[in-house]
């Protein structure tokens, strides 16, 4: 085995940590990456608690696991939306809803915090989201001014470089997950991103081709284009399903509904290439957790979480450290 295999517990939030470790270990994994709500993490808590923070560590240790990572997706979605409407009441303390300056202020104290926090847990990645207030204006009608566009990453930098000043004090990095929603979305907007906040280097991503591909952006191009900014890698795959009738927008049509123009699936039910990605993370020196997060509407989420496990471990490989002809070389 190459990398080490770990489950993200996002899409497990609804079971105990002592639960989904008991499970994920029965499946095969090495670790699991932690997210920030139900009790997996809690890091106000773990910011300033070391014995919380050994408690949770030993509930790992006692399945065999380990914990590369901490992800803190919700909060950090709340920093940089422009609305924080009742749509994410629920990533919120209940005080906070429905007042939008309230939720973005406690994400971003709750950002710094999850920096604390991985450093107290001996951590060195945080993967989440930043939010954007210029994703509402994907489709440029009525027309947008470019200036407008460009107010969008200077917010973003402005509400996104303070937090990282707590990261960069932490020794921790943010490993934004490149996604429709956010600042960065495809390899463009990557770029931009990286520019708005002057190429920091505590800033870099959390790799998860299934974003990409239904966009049709190949995840291979955006591996070697931010080949030193790969900070994590999520498994995740994805399916076209264009029929004629439905696009990529999806048709206002929920996750799992047949008619959808694509739909995340579980690992090697997609359309991602998961051999070129592997031969990519090894060609740029990518040593880190190749983490599973499972999300397929289809298929019951035991299975699939343990098939997905073996299907990591089946195609990761390590990578070779001669060549292939070196023996007939003289």
């Amino acid at each position: 085995m190459a990398r080490p295999v770990t489950l993200f517990t996002g899409q497990w939030a609804d079971l105990s940590l002592n639960v989904i470790a008991q499970k994920a270990s029965s499946w095969g994994y090495d670790g699991l990456e932690l997210a920030c709500w139900g009790d997996h993490m809690e890091v106000d808590k773990a910011a300033t608690d070391l014995d919380y923070c050994k408690r949770q560590l030993e509930i790992l240790h006692k399945h065999n696991l380990k914990v590369f990572a901490i992800s803190n997706h919700l909060a950090g979605q709340l920093v940089c939306d422009l609305n924080n409407d009742n749509r994410s009441d629920a990533f919120a303390p209940k005080d906070c809803h429905g007042n939008a300056e309230k939720k973005r202020q406690w994400a971003i104290n709750t950002m710094k915090n999850t920096a604390r926090a991985a450093k107290n847990l001996g951590l060195k990645v945080v993967n989440g989201f930043t939010g954007s207030s210029i994703w509402h204006l994907l489709y440029s009608f009525p027309p947008v001014a470019p200036s407008t566009i460009d107010e969008g990453f200077e917010y973003f930098a402005k509400m996104w470089n303070p937090i990282l000043d707590v990261f960069d004090e932490c020794g921790v990095k943010f490993a934004l997950e490149v996604h429709p929603t956010e600042i960065a979305f495809d390899i463009v907007t990557t770029k931009r991103a990286l520019e708005a906040i002057g190429h920091r280097k505590t800033f870099g991503f959390n790799f998860d081709p299934s974003h990409l591909h239904w966009q049709m952006v190949d995840p291979v191009c955006f591996l070697r284009e931010f080949s030193d900014r790969i900070y994590h890698v999520h498994m995740k795959d994805a399916a076209l399903q264009l029929d004629g009738c439905s696009g990529i927008l999806a048709s206002h049509l929920n996750f799992g509904d047949p008619q959808r123009g694509w739909d995340f699936r579980s690992l090697g039910h997609g359309g991602v290439k998961f051999e070129e990605i592997i031969r990519t993370l090894n060609h740029i020196g990518y040593t880190g957790p190749l983490s599973v997060e499972w999300e397929d509407s289809g298929m019951d989420r035991e299975h699939g979480a343990q098939e997905a496990c073996a299907f990591v471990k089946r195609v990761d490989f390590k990578p070779s450290n001669i060549a292939f002809d070196a023996a007939f070389d003289r």
